[in-house]
């Protein structure tokens, strides 16, 4: 019997169109890839040119409000509920930033058991300050976010009895917005192309930049590309959402260690431009015109138990004695009120009510 002969012509010949086929699939999959990459590579340059390397400003309204009114507090639960109406109203009236002061002032603070270190500054104020400044960063913060940024902690014992602020950056999973905030993760990623964005979404959004893991962002969201299982973004600056779609975008929160720092630590080069204190014994709101109060960066400052001028004597930065000479406006936005007293958090919206059709914000610019 013969041996079976293998013919290696055909053999030689199926190899060859192995070869080919697979040589084809290859070069269809680079020009898939290609496609792919100059899609992205035009939605960056169209990103690029719409945000033109320029940080937008927005006008902004800002609020001083003193931590020691959570000292007028009966429980913990009503230290926390209080600091929880203050977050209420910031985002009702769409404030962008909230400061919060030290009224008793350094100088007066000699016991180390009401010392506390900020978190983020290394200040030294009273425990009280702290805790509304971590409560009203807490509910500004996204939910999908709170457990990268607030461990369990005391302060927030009983943030759960809180009302959510349902601010519009506060997205669900299936809402759909060009914008999103999200925190750096440390998944990881090819060198050289980005970073992963956990933005409350099913998959990562990978971003334009490589950053350090656990680091809040505000990305804007390109367009998905065709053939592309990754949601692709880039990093924004956090006032763009404002400036591009008019959205409010939450506000920022700082400590200050007495009622001058609130002026002298303005995050804005120029500082703010429109100033106004609020106390009974101000000028009454009704004076003011409507629209008579443009601004490109207001504050709007209130007092404690004990008023703004209790704040005033005790800060060693500002010299004069009567607060009307600190602020542009000195006003009483609750002229003939039947209680002998106005809480903190009842004058906020109060104040911020009566004053909403005589702000007029400037005509924003990109700088």
């Amino acid at each position: 019997m013969e041996p079976h002969k293998v013919n290696l012509k055909n053999k030689s010949h199926s190899f060859s169109e192995l070869k080919r086929q697979k040589s084809e699939r290859k070069k269809r999959k680079e020009e898939k890839l290609l496609k792919v990459i100059d899609v992205r590579n035009v939605n960056r340059k169209c990103s690029n040119k719409e945000l033109g390397n320029k940080t937008p400003q927005i006008c902004t309204l800002s609020i001083a409000v003193p931590g020691s009114i959570l000292d007028n507090a009966q429980s913990p639960e009503l230290r926390t509920y209080l600091a929880g109406q203050i977050a209420r109203a910031a985002c009702i009236f769409k404030i962008d930033e909230v400061v919060v002061f030290d009224d008793l002032g350094s100088k007066n603070i000699a016991d180390n058991s009401i010392q506390e270190n900020s978190d983020n500054e290394g200040k030294i104020v009273r425990r009280c300050c702290i805790q509304l400044a971590r409560i009203l960063q807490y509910l500004e913060c996204p939910q999908y976010l709170r457990k990268s940024f607030f461990p369990i902690h005391k302060d927030l014992q009983y943030a759960g009895l809180l009302n959510p602020l349902d601010a519009p950056h506060h997205l669900r999973q299936n809402d759909e917005f060009a914008f999103r905030e999200g925190v750096t993760t440390n998944l990881p990623v090819r060198a050289g192309k980005g970073s992963a964005v956990n933005c409350g979404l099913l998959k990562d959004v990978i971003v334009d930049k490589s950053l350090t893991p656990g680091i809040r962002v505000t990305v804007k969201l390109l367009q998905a590309c065709e053939g592309s299982k990754k949601l692709h973004g880039i990093i924004v600056p956090p006032s763009l959402p404002s400036a591009e779609t008019g959205v409010y975008w939450g506000y920022t929160v700082r400590i200050a260690q007495s009622l001058g720092e609130v002026f002298s630590q303005a995050p804005y080069p120029e500082g703010y431009d429109l100033t106004i204190g609020t106390s009974e014994r101000g000028d009454k709101t009704d004076d003011i015109p409507l629209k008579g109060l443009p601004y490109n960066h207001a504050l709007i400052v209130f007092g404690g138990l004990q008023g703004l001028e209790a704040a005033l004597d005790n800060d060693e930065m500002l010299t004069v004695n009567d607060p009307a000479l600190v602020f542009d406006h000195y006003l009483n936005t609750c002229p003939g009120q039947g209680s002998r007293t106005i809480r903190t958090e009842e004058a906020i919206l109060i104040s911020l009510a009566e004053l909403r059709m005589k702000l007029v914000p400037k005509i924003n610019s990109t700088v």
